[in-house]
C-alpha cells in the first residue's frame, strides 16, 4: 500500500472515530464532561472520565462524526480553541487526582476561521504543547486515523505515541505540500511519500512507539488486547516518580532529529496486544 493509500483510508467514511473507541473500550464506565469554563464547549473534542479495569482515567479525544449531520455538528475534527483549552482542562483536572491520560486523535488540522483565530488558536495549541509537557501524571496518545499538524499536536505531546497500521501523522497534507513544492496539488501521492507520514516510517524514525492493527467494529478480542496494553503502559509509568516520568518525557522529544546513521530497522508486526 502506498503513502497516498495510506491517506485515502485515514480519511475513510467508515473508519472507526473516537467515540467508537470509548464505546469498545470503556462501555457505560465513561462519563463525559463540558466546556472550556471561558467560552464554551467545542463538539470536536470529546472527554472525560472513565473506568479502565479498576483504575480512573481521563479520556480526551477529537471526533468527527460518522455521518454528515455528526461531522458538521463536530466541525469534522477540527477544533476550535476551546476545545484545546477544554483539553487542557480535564488533563490538569487528571493531573490533581493522579488519573492518565490517554489520547485520540483524528483531525485534519485545528479549525482556521476567524473565530477561532480572534479567540487565540494558535495560543491554545502552544498553551497545551507547554502544559502537556510538565503534566505529572502519564500520557498516552493514539493516533487512529489523520494527524494533522499542530490540530493533532496538541492532543499528542505523550509518554508514548501509538498509531494504527493505516493512520498518518504530518505537519501538512499531501495536497498543501504539492501546492507548495510543485504548485500543482494532483501531485500529492508524490507529497505523501516524501513526507514519511505513515505509521511505519514514523515507527522507523523512532517519532512512534508501536504501531496497532485496525480493529472491526465488532472486533472485542482485539479491543480487550488494546485495553490490556494500555493498561499496562500507564501502571509502568505510573511507577516513576514525577521527576523521572518529566524527565523521560522531555528527553522522548529531545532525541528527533538526533539521528545521523540509517537506522537498523525491521518491519514492525502490527501489535495485537497480547
Amino acid at each position: 500500500m502506498s503513502a497516498f493509500d495510506k491517506v485515502t483510508q485515514a480519511r475513510s467514511n467508515s473508519r472507526l472515530t473516537t467515540i467508537d473507541y470509548i464505546s469498545s473500550l470503556f462501555g457505560d464506565s465513561f462519563f463525559e464532561l463540558h466546556g472550556d469554563r471561558r467560552f464554551g464547549d467545542d463538539k470536536a473534542v470529546i472527554g472525560g472520565i472513565a473506568q479502565l479495569y479498576d483504575m480512573p482515567v481521563t479520556v480526551i479525544g477529537l471526533e468527527k462524526g460518522r455521518d454528515t449531520k455528526e461531522r458538521m455538528e463536530r466541525n469534522f475534527g477540527s477544533a476550535h480553541p476551546e476545545g484545546y483549552r477544554k483539553a487542557l482542562r480535564l488533563m490538569k483536572q487528571a493531573e490533581k487526582f493522579g488519573r492518565p491520560v490517554l489520547c485520540f486523535v483524528d483531525t485534519s488540522g485545528a479549525f482556521c476561521g476567524i473565530g477561532a483565530e480572534e479567540r487565540g488558536q494558535g495560543q491554545a495549541i502552544a498553551e497545551n504543547l507547554f502544559e502537556m509537557s510538565a503534566l505529572k501524571t502519564p500520557v498516552l496518545s493514539i493516533l487512529i486515523g489523520e494527524g494533522g499538524s499542530g490540530g493533532a499536536l496538541g492532543l499528542a505531546l505523550a509518554d508514548e505515541v501509538w498509531m494504527l497500521e493505516n493512520a498518518v501523522y504530518s505537519v501538512i497534507s499531501p495536497e498543501g505540500c504539492a501546492s507548495i513544492l510543485w504548485k500543482d496539488s494532483t501531485k500529492m501521492a508524490e507529497a505523501a511519500e516524501c513526507l514519511k507520514l505513515t505509521a511505519q516510517d514514523l515507527f522507523k524514525m523512532q517519532v512512534i512507539e508501536r504501531i496497532i492493527r485496525e480493529p472491526k467494529t465488532k472486533d472485542s478480542k482485539m479491543f480487550e488486547s488494546l485495553k490490556g496494553l494500555i493498561l499496562r503502559t500507564f501502571e509502568k509509568y505510573r511507577q516513576m516518580d514525577a521527576d523521572e516520568l518529566l524527565r523521560q518525557r522531555y528527553e522522548r522529544f529531545r532525541k528527533f532529529g538526533n539521528n545521523t546513521e540509517p537506522f537498523d530497522f525491521v518491519e514492525p508486526q502490527p501489535e495485537q496486544a497480547l
